[in-house]
C-alpha cells in the first residue's frame, strides 16, 4: 500500500512539473504577442529582434515538456483521465509553440518594413487584435489549470471576434492600396502579420478544445465558427 501510495505521489508530482512548464511557455508566448505588436506600433526594431531571439526559448520548452511527457507515458503507463492529461500537454505546448512562431514572424515583418512610411493608424489596429488574442490565451491557460470547461468554450466562442477583425483589416489595407500603389508593400506585410494573429487565434481556441476534453473526455462536438475562408497558412511561414 505505501508503495502504491509513492508511485501516485511520484506521478502527481511529474504531472505538476511539466505543467508548470507548461504555465512558463504560456507567460512566453503572451509576452512575445504583446512585443511583437509594440514593436511595430513603435517602430522599434530592437524591440522586434528581442522577440526573435526569445523564440528560442519557448522552443526549448516545447521540447522539455514533450521529452517529459513522453518519460511519463513510458515509465508510467498513465490511464483515463492521467492519460488524457499527458496527452493534452503534447497538444497544448505544440500550439503554444506555434503561436510563438507567428510572433516571431511579426517581429520579422516588422524589422522589414521599419524604414517604410507608416501607413496611419495601422500599428494600433494590429495592436489591439493581437491584445484580444492575447487576453484569450491567458483565459485558456486559466482554464487549462483550473479544469474549467465552461471559461474554455468561452474563449473558443471568442475567436469570432477575431476573424471579425481580420475581415476588417482586410478591407481596410487593400483600401489603403487602392489609394495609394505606394502603400502596397507595406500594406501586403501588414496583412500577413494580421494573418499571422488571426491564426494565434485558432491555436489558442485548439488548446480551448484541448482543455475541454481533458475536462469532459469529449471534443466539442458542433464545429468551430469561422468567420475568416482565407487560406489558413498564408503568410505564415515559420
Amino acid at each position: 500500500m505505501a508503495n502504491s501510495e509513492h508511485i501516485v505521489a511520484s506521478f502527481d508530482r511529474d504531472l505538476e512539473g511539466i505543467q508548470a512548464q507548461i504555465m512558463r511557455m504560456g507567460g512566453l508566448v503572451e509576452d512575445a504577442i504583446s512585443k511583437s505588436t509594440q514593436a511595430l506600433d513603435m517602430r522599434d526594431v530592437e524591440l522586434a529582434r528581442e522577440v526573435r531571439q526569445g523564440d528560442k526559448a519557448i522552443d526549448d520548452l516545447e521540447e522539455m515538456v514533450n521529452d517529459e511527457a513522453a518519460r511519463i507515458i513510458a515509465q508510467r503507463q498513465p490511464a483515463a483521465t492521467d492519460l488524457r492529461t499527458v496527452l493534452t500537454v503534447f497538444r497544448v505546448s505544440t500550439n503554444l509553440e506555434r503561436i510563438g512562431d507567428y510572433a516571431k514572424n511579426i517581429a520579422k515583418r516588422t524589422e522589414t518594413i521599419i524604414d517604410q512610411p507608416p501607413v496611419n493608424g495601422t500599428g494600433a489596429s494590429l495592436r489591439r487584435m493581437a491584445r484580444q488574442v492575447e487576453l484569450m490565451l491567458k483565459d485558456v491557460l486559466d482554464a487549462y489549470i483550473q479544469r474549467d470547461a465552461d471559461l474554455a468554450a468561452d474563449v473558443r466562442a471568442r475567436d469570432m471576434d477575431v476573424d471579425q477583425m481580420y475581415s476588417a483589416l482586410f478591407r481596410e489595407y487593400l483600401t489603403f492600396m487602392m489609394e495609394d500603389p505606394r502603400n502596397i508593400t507595406t500594406c501586403m506585410h501588414l496583412h500577413f502579420m494580421a494573418k499571422n494573429i488571426e491564426r494565434m487565434g485558432d491555436h489558442v481556441t485548439s488548446i480551448a478544445e484541448q482543455v475541454i476534453y481533458l475536462v469532459t473526455g469529449d471534443l466539442p462536438d458542433e464545429e468551430r465558427p469561422k468567420q475568416d475562408r482565407t487560406p489558413h497558412d498564408a503568410g505564415a511561414t515559420k
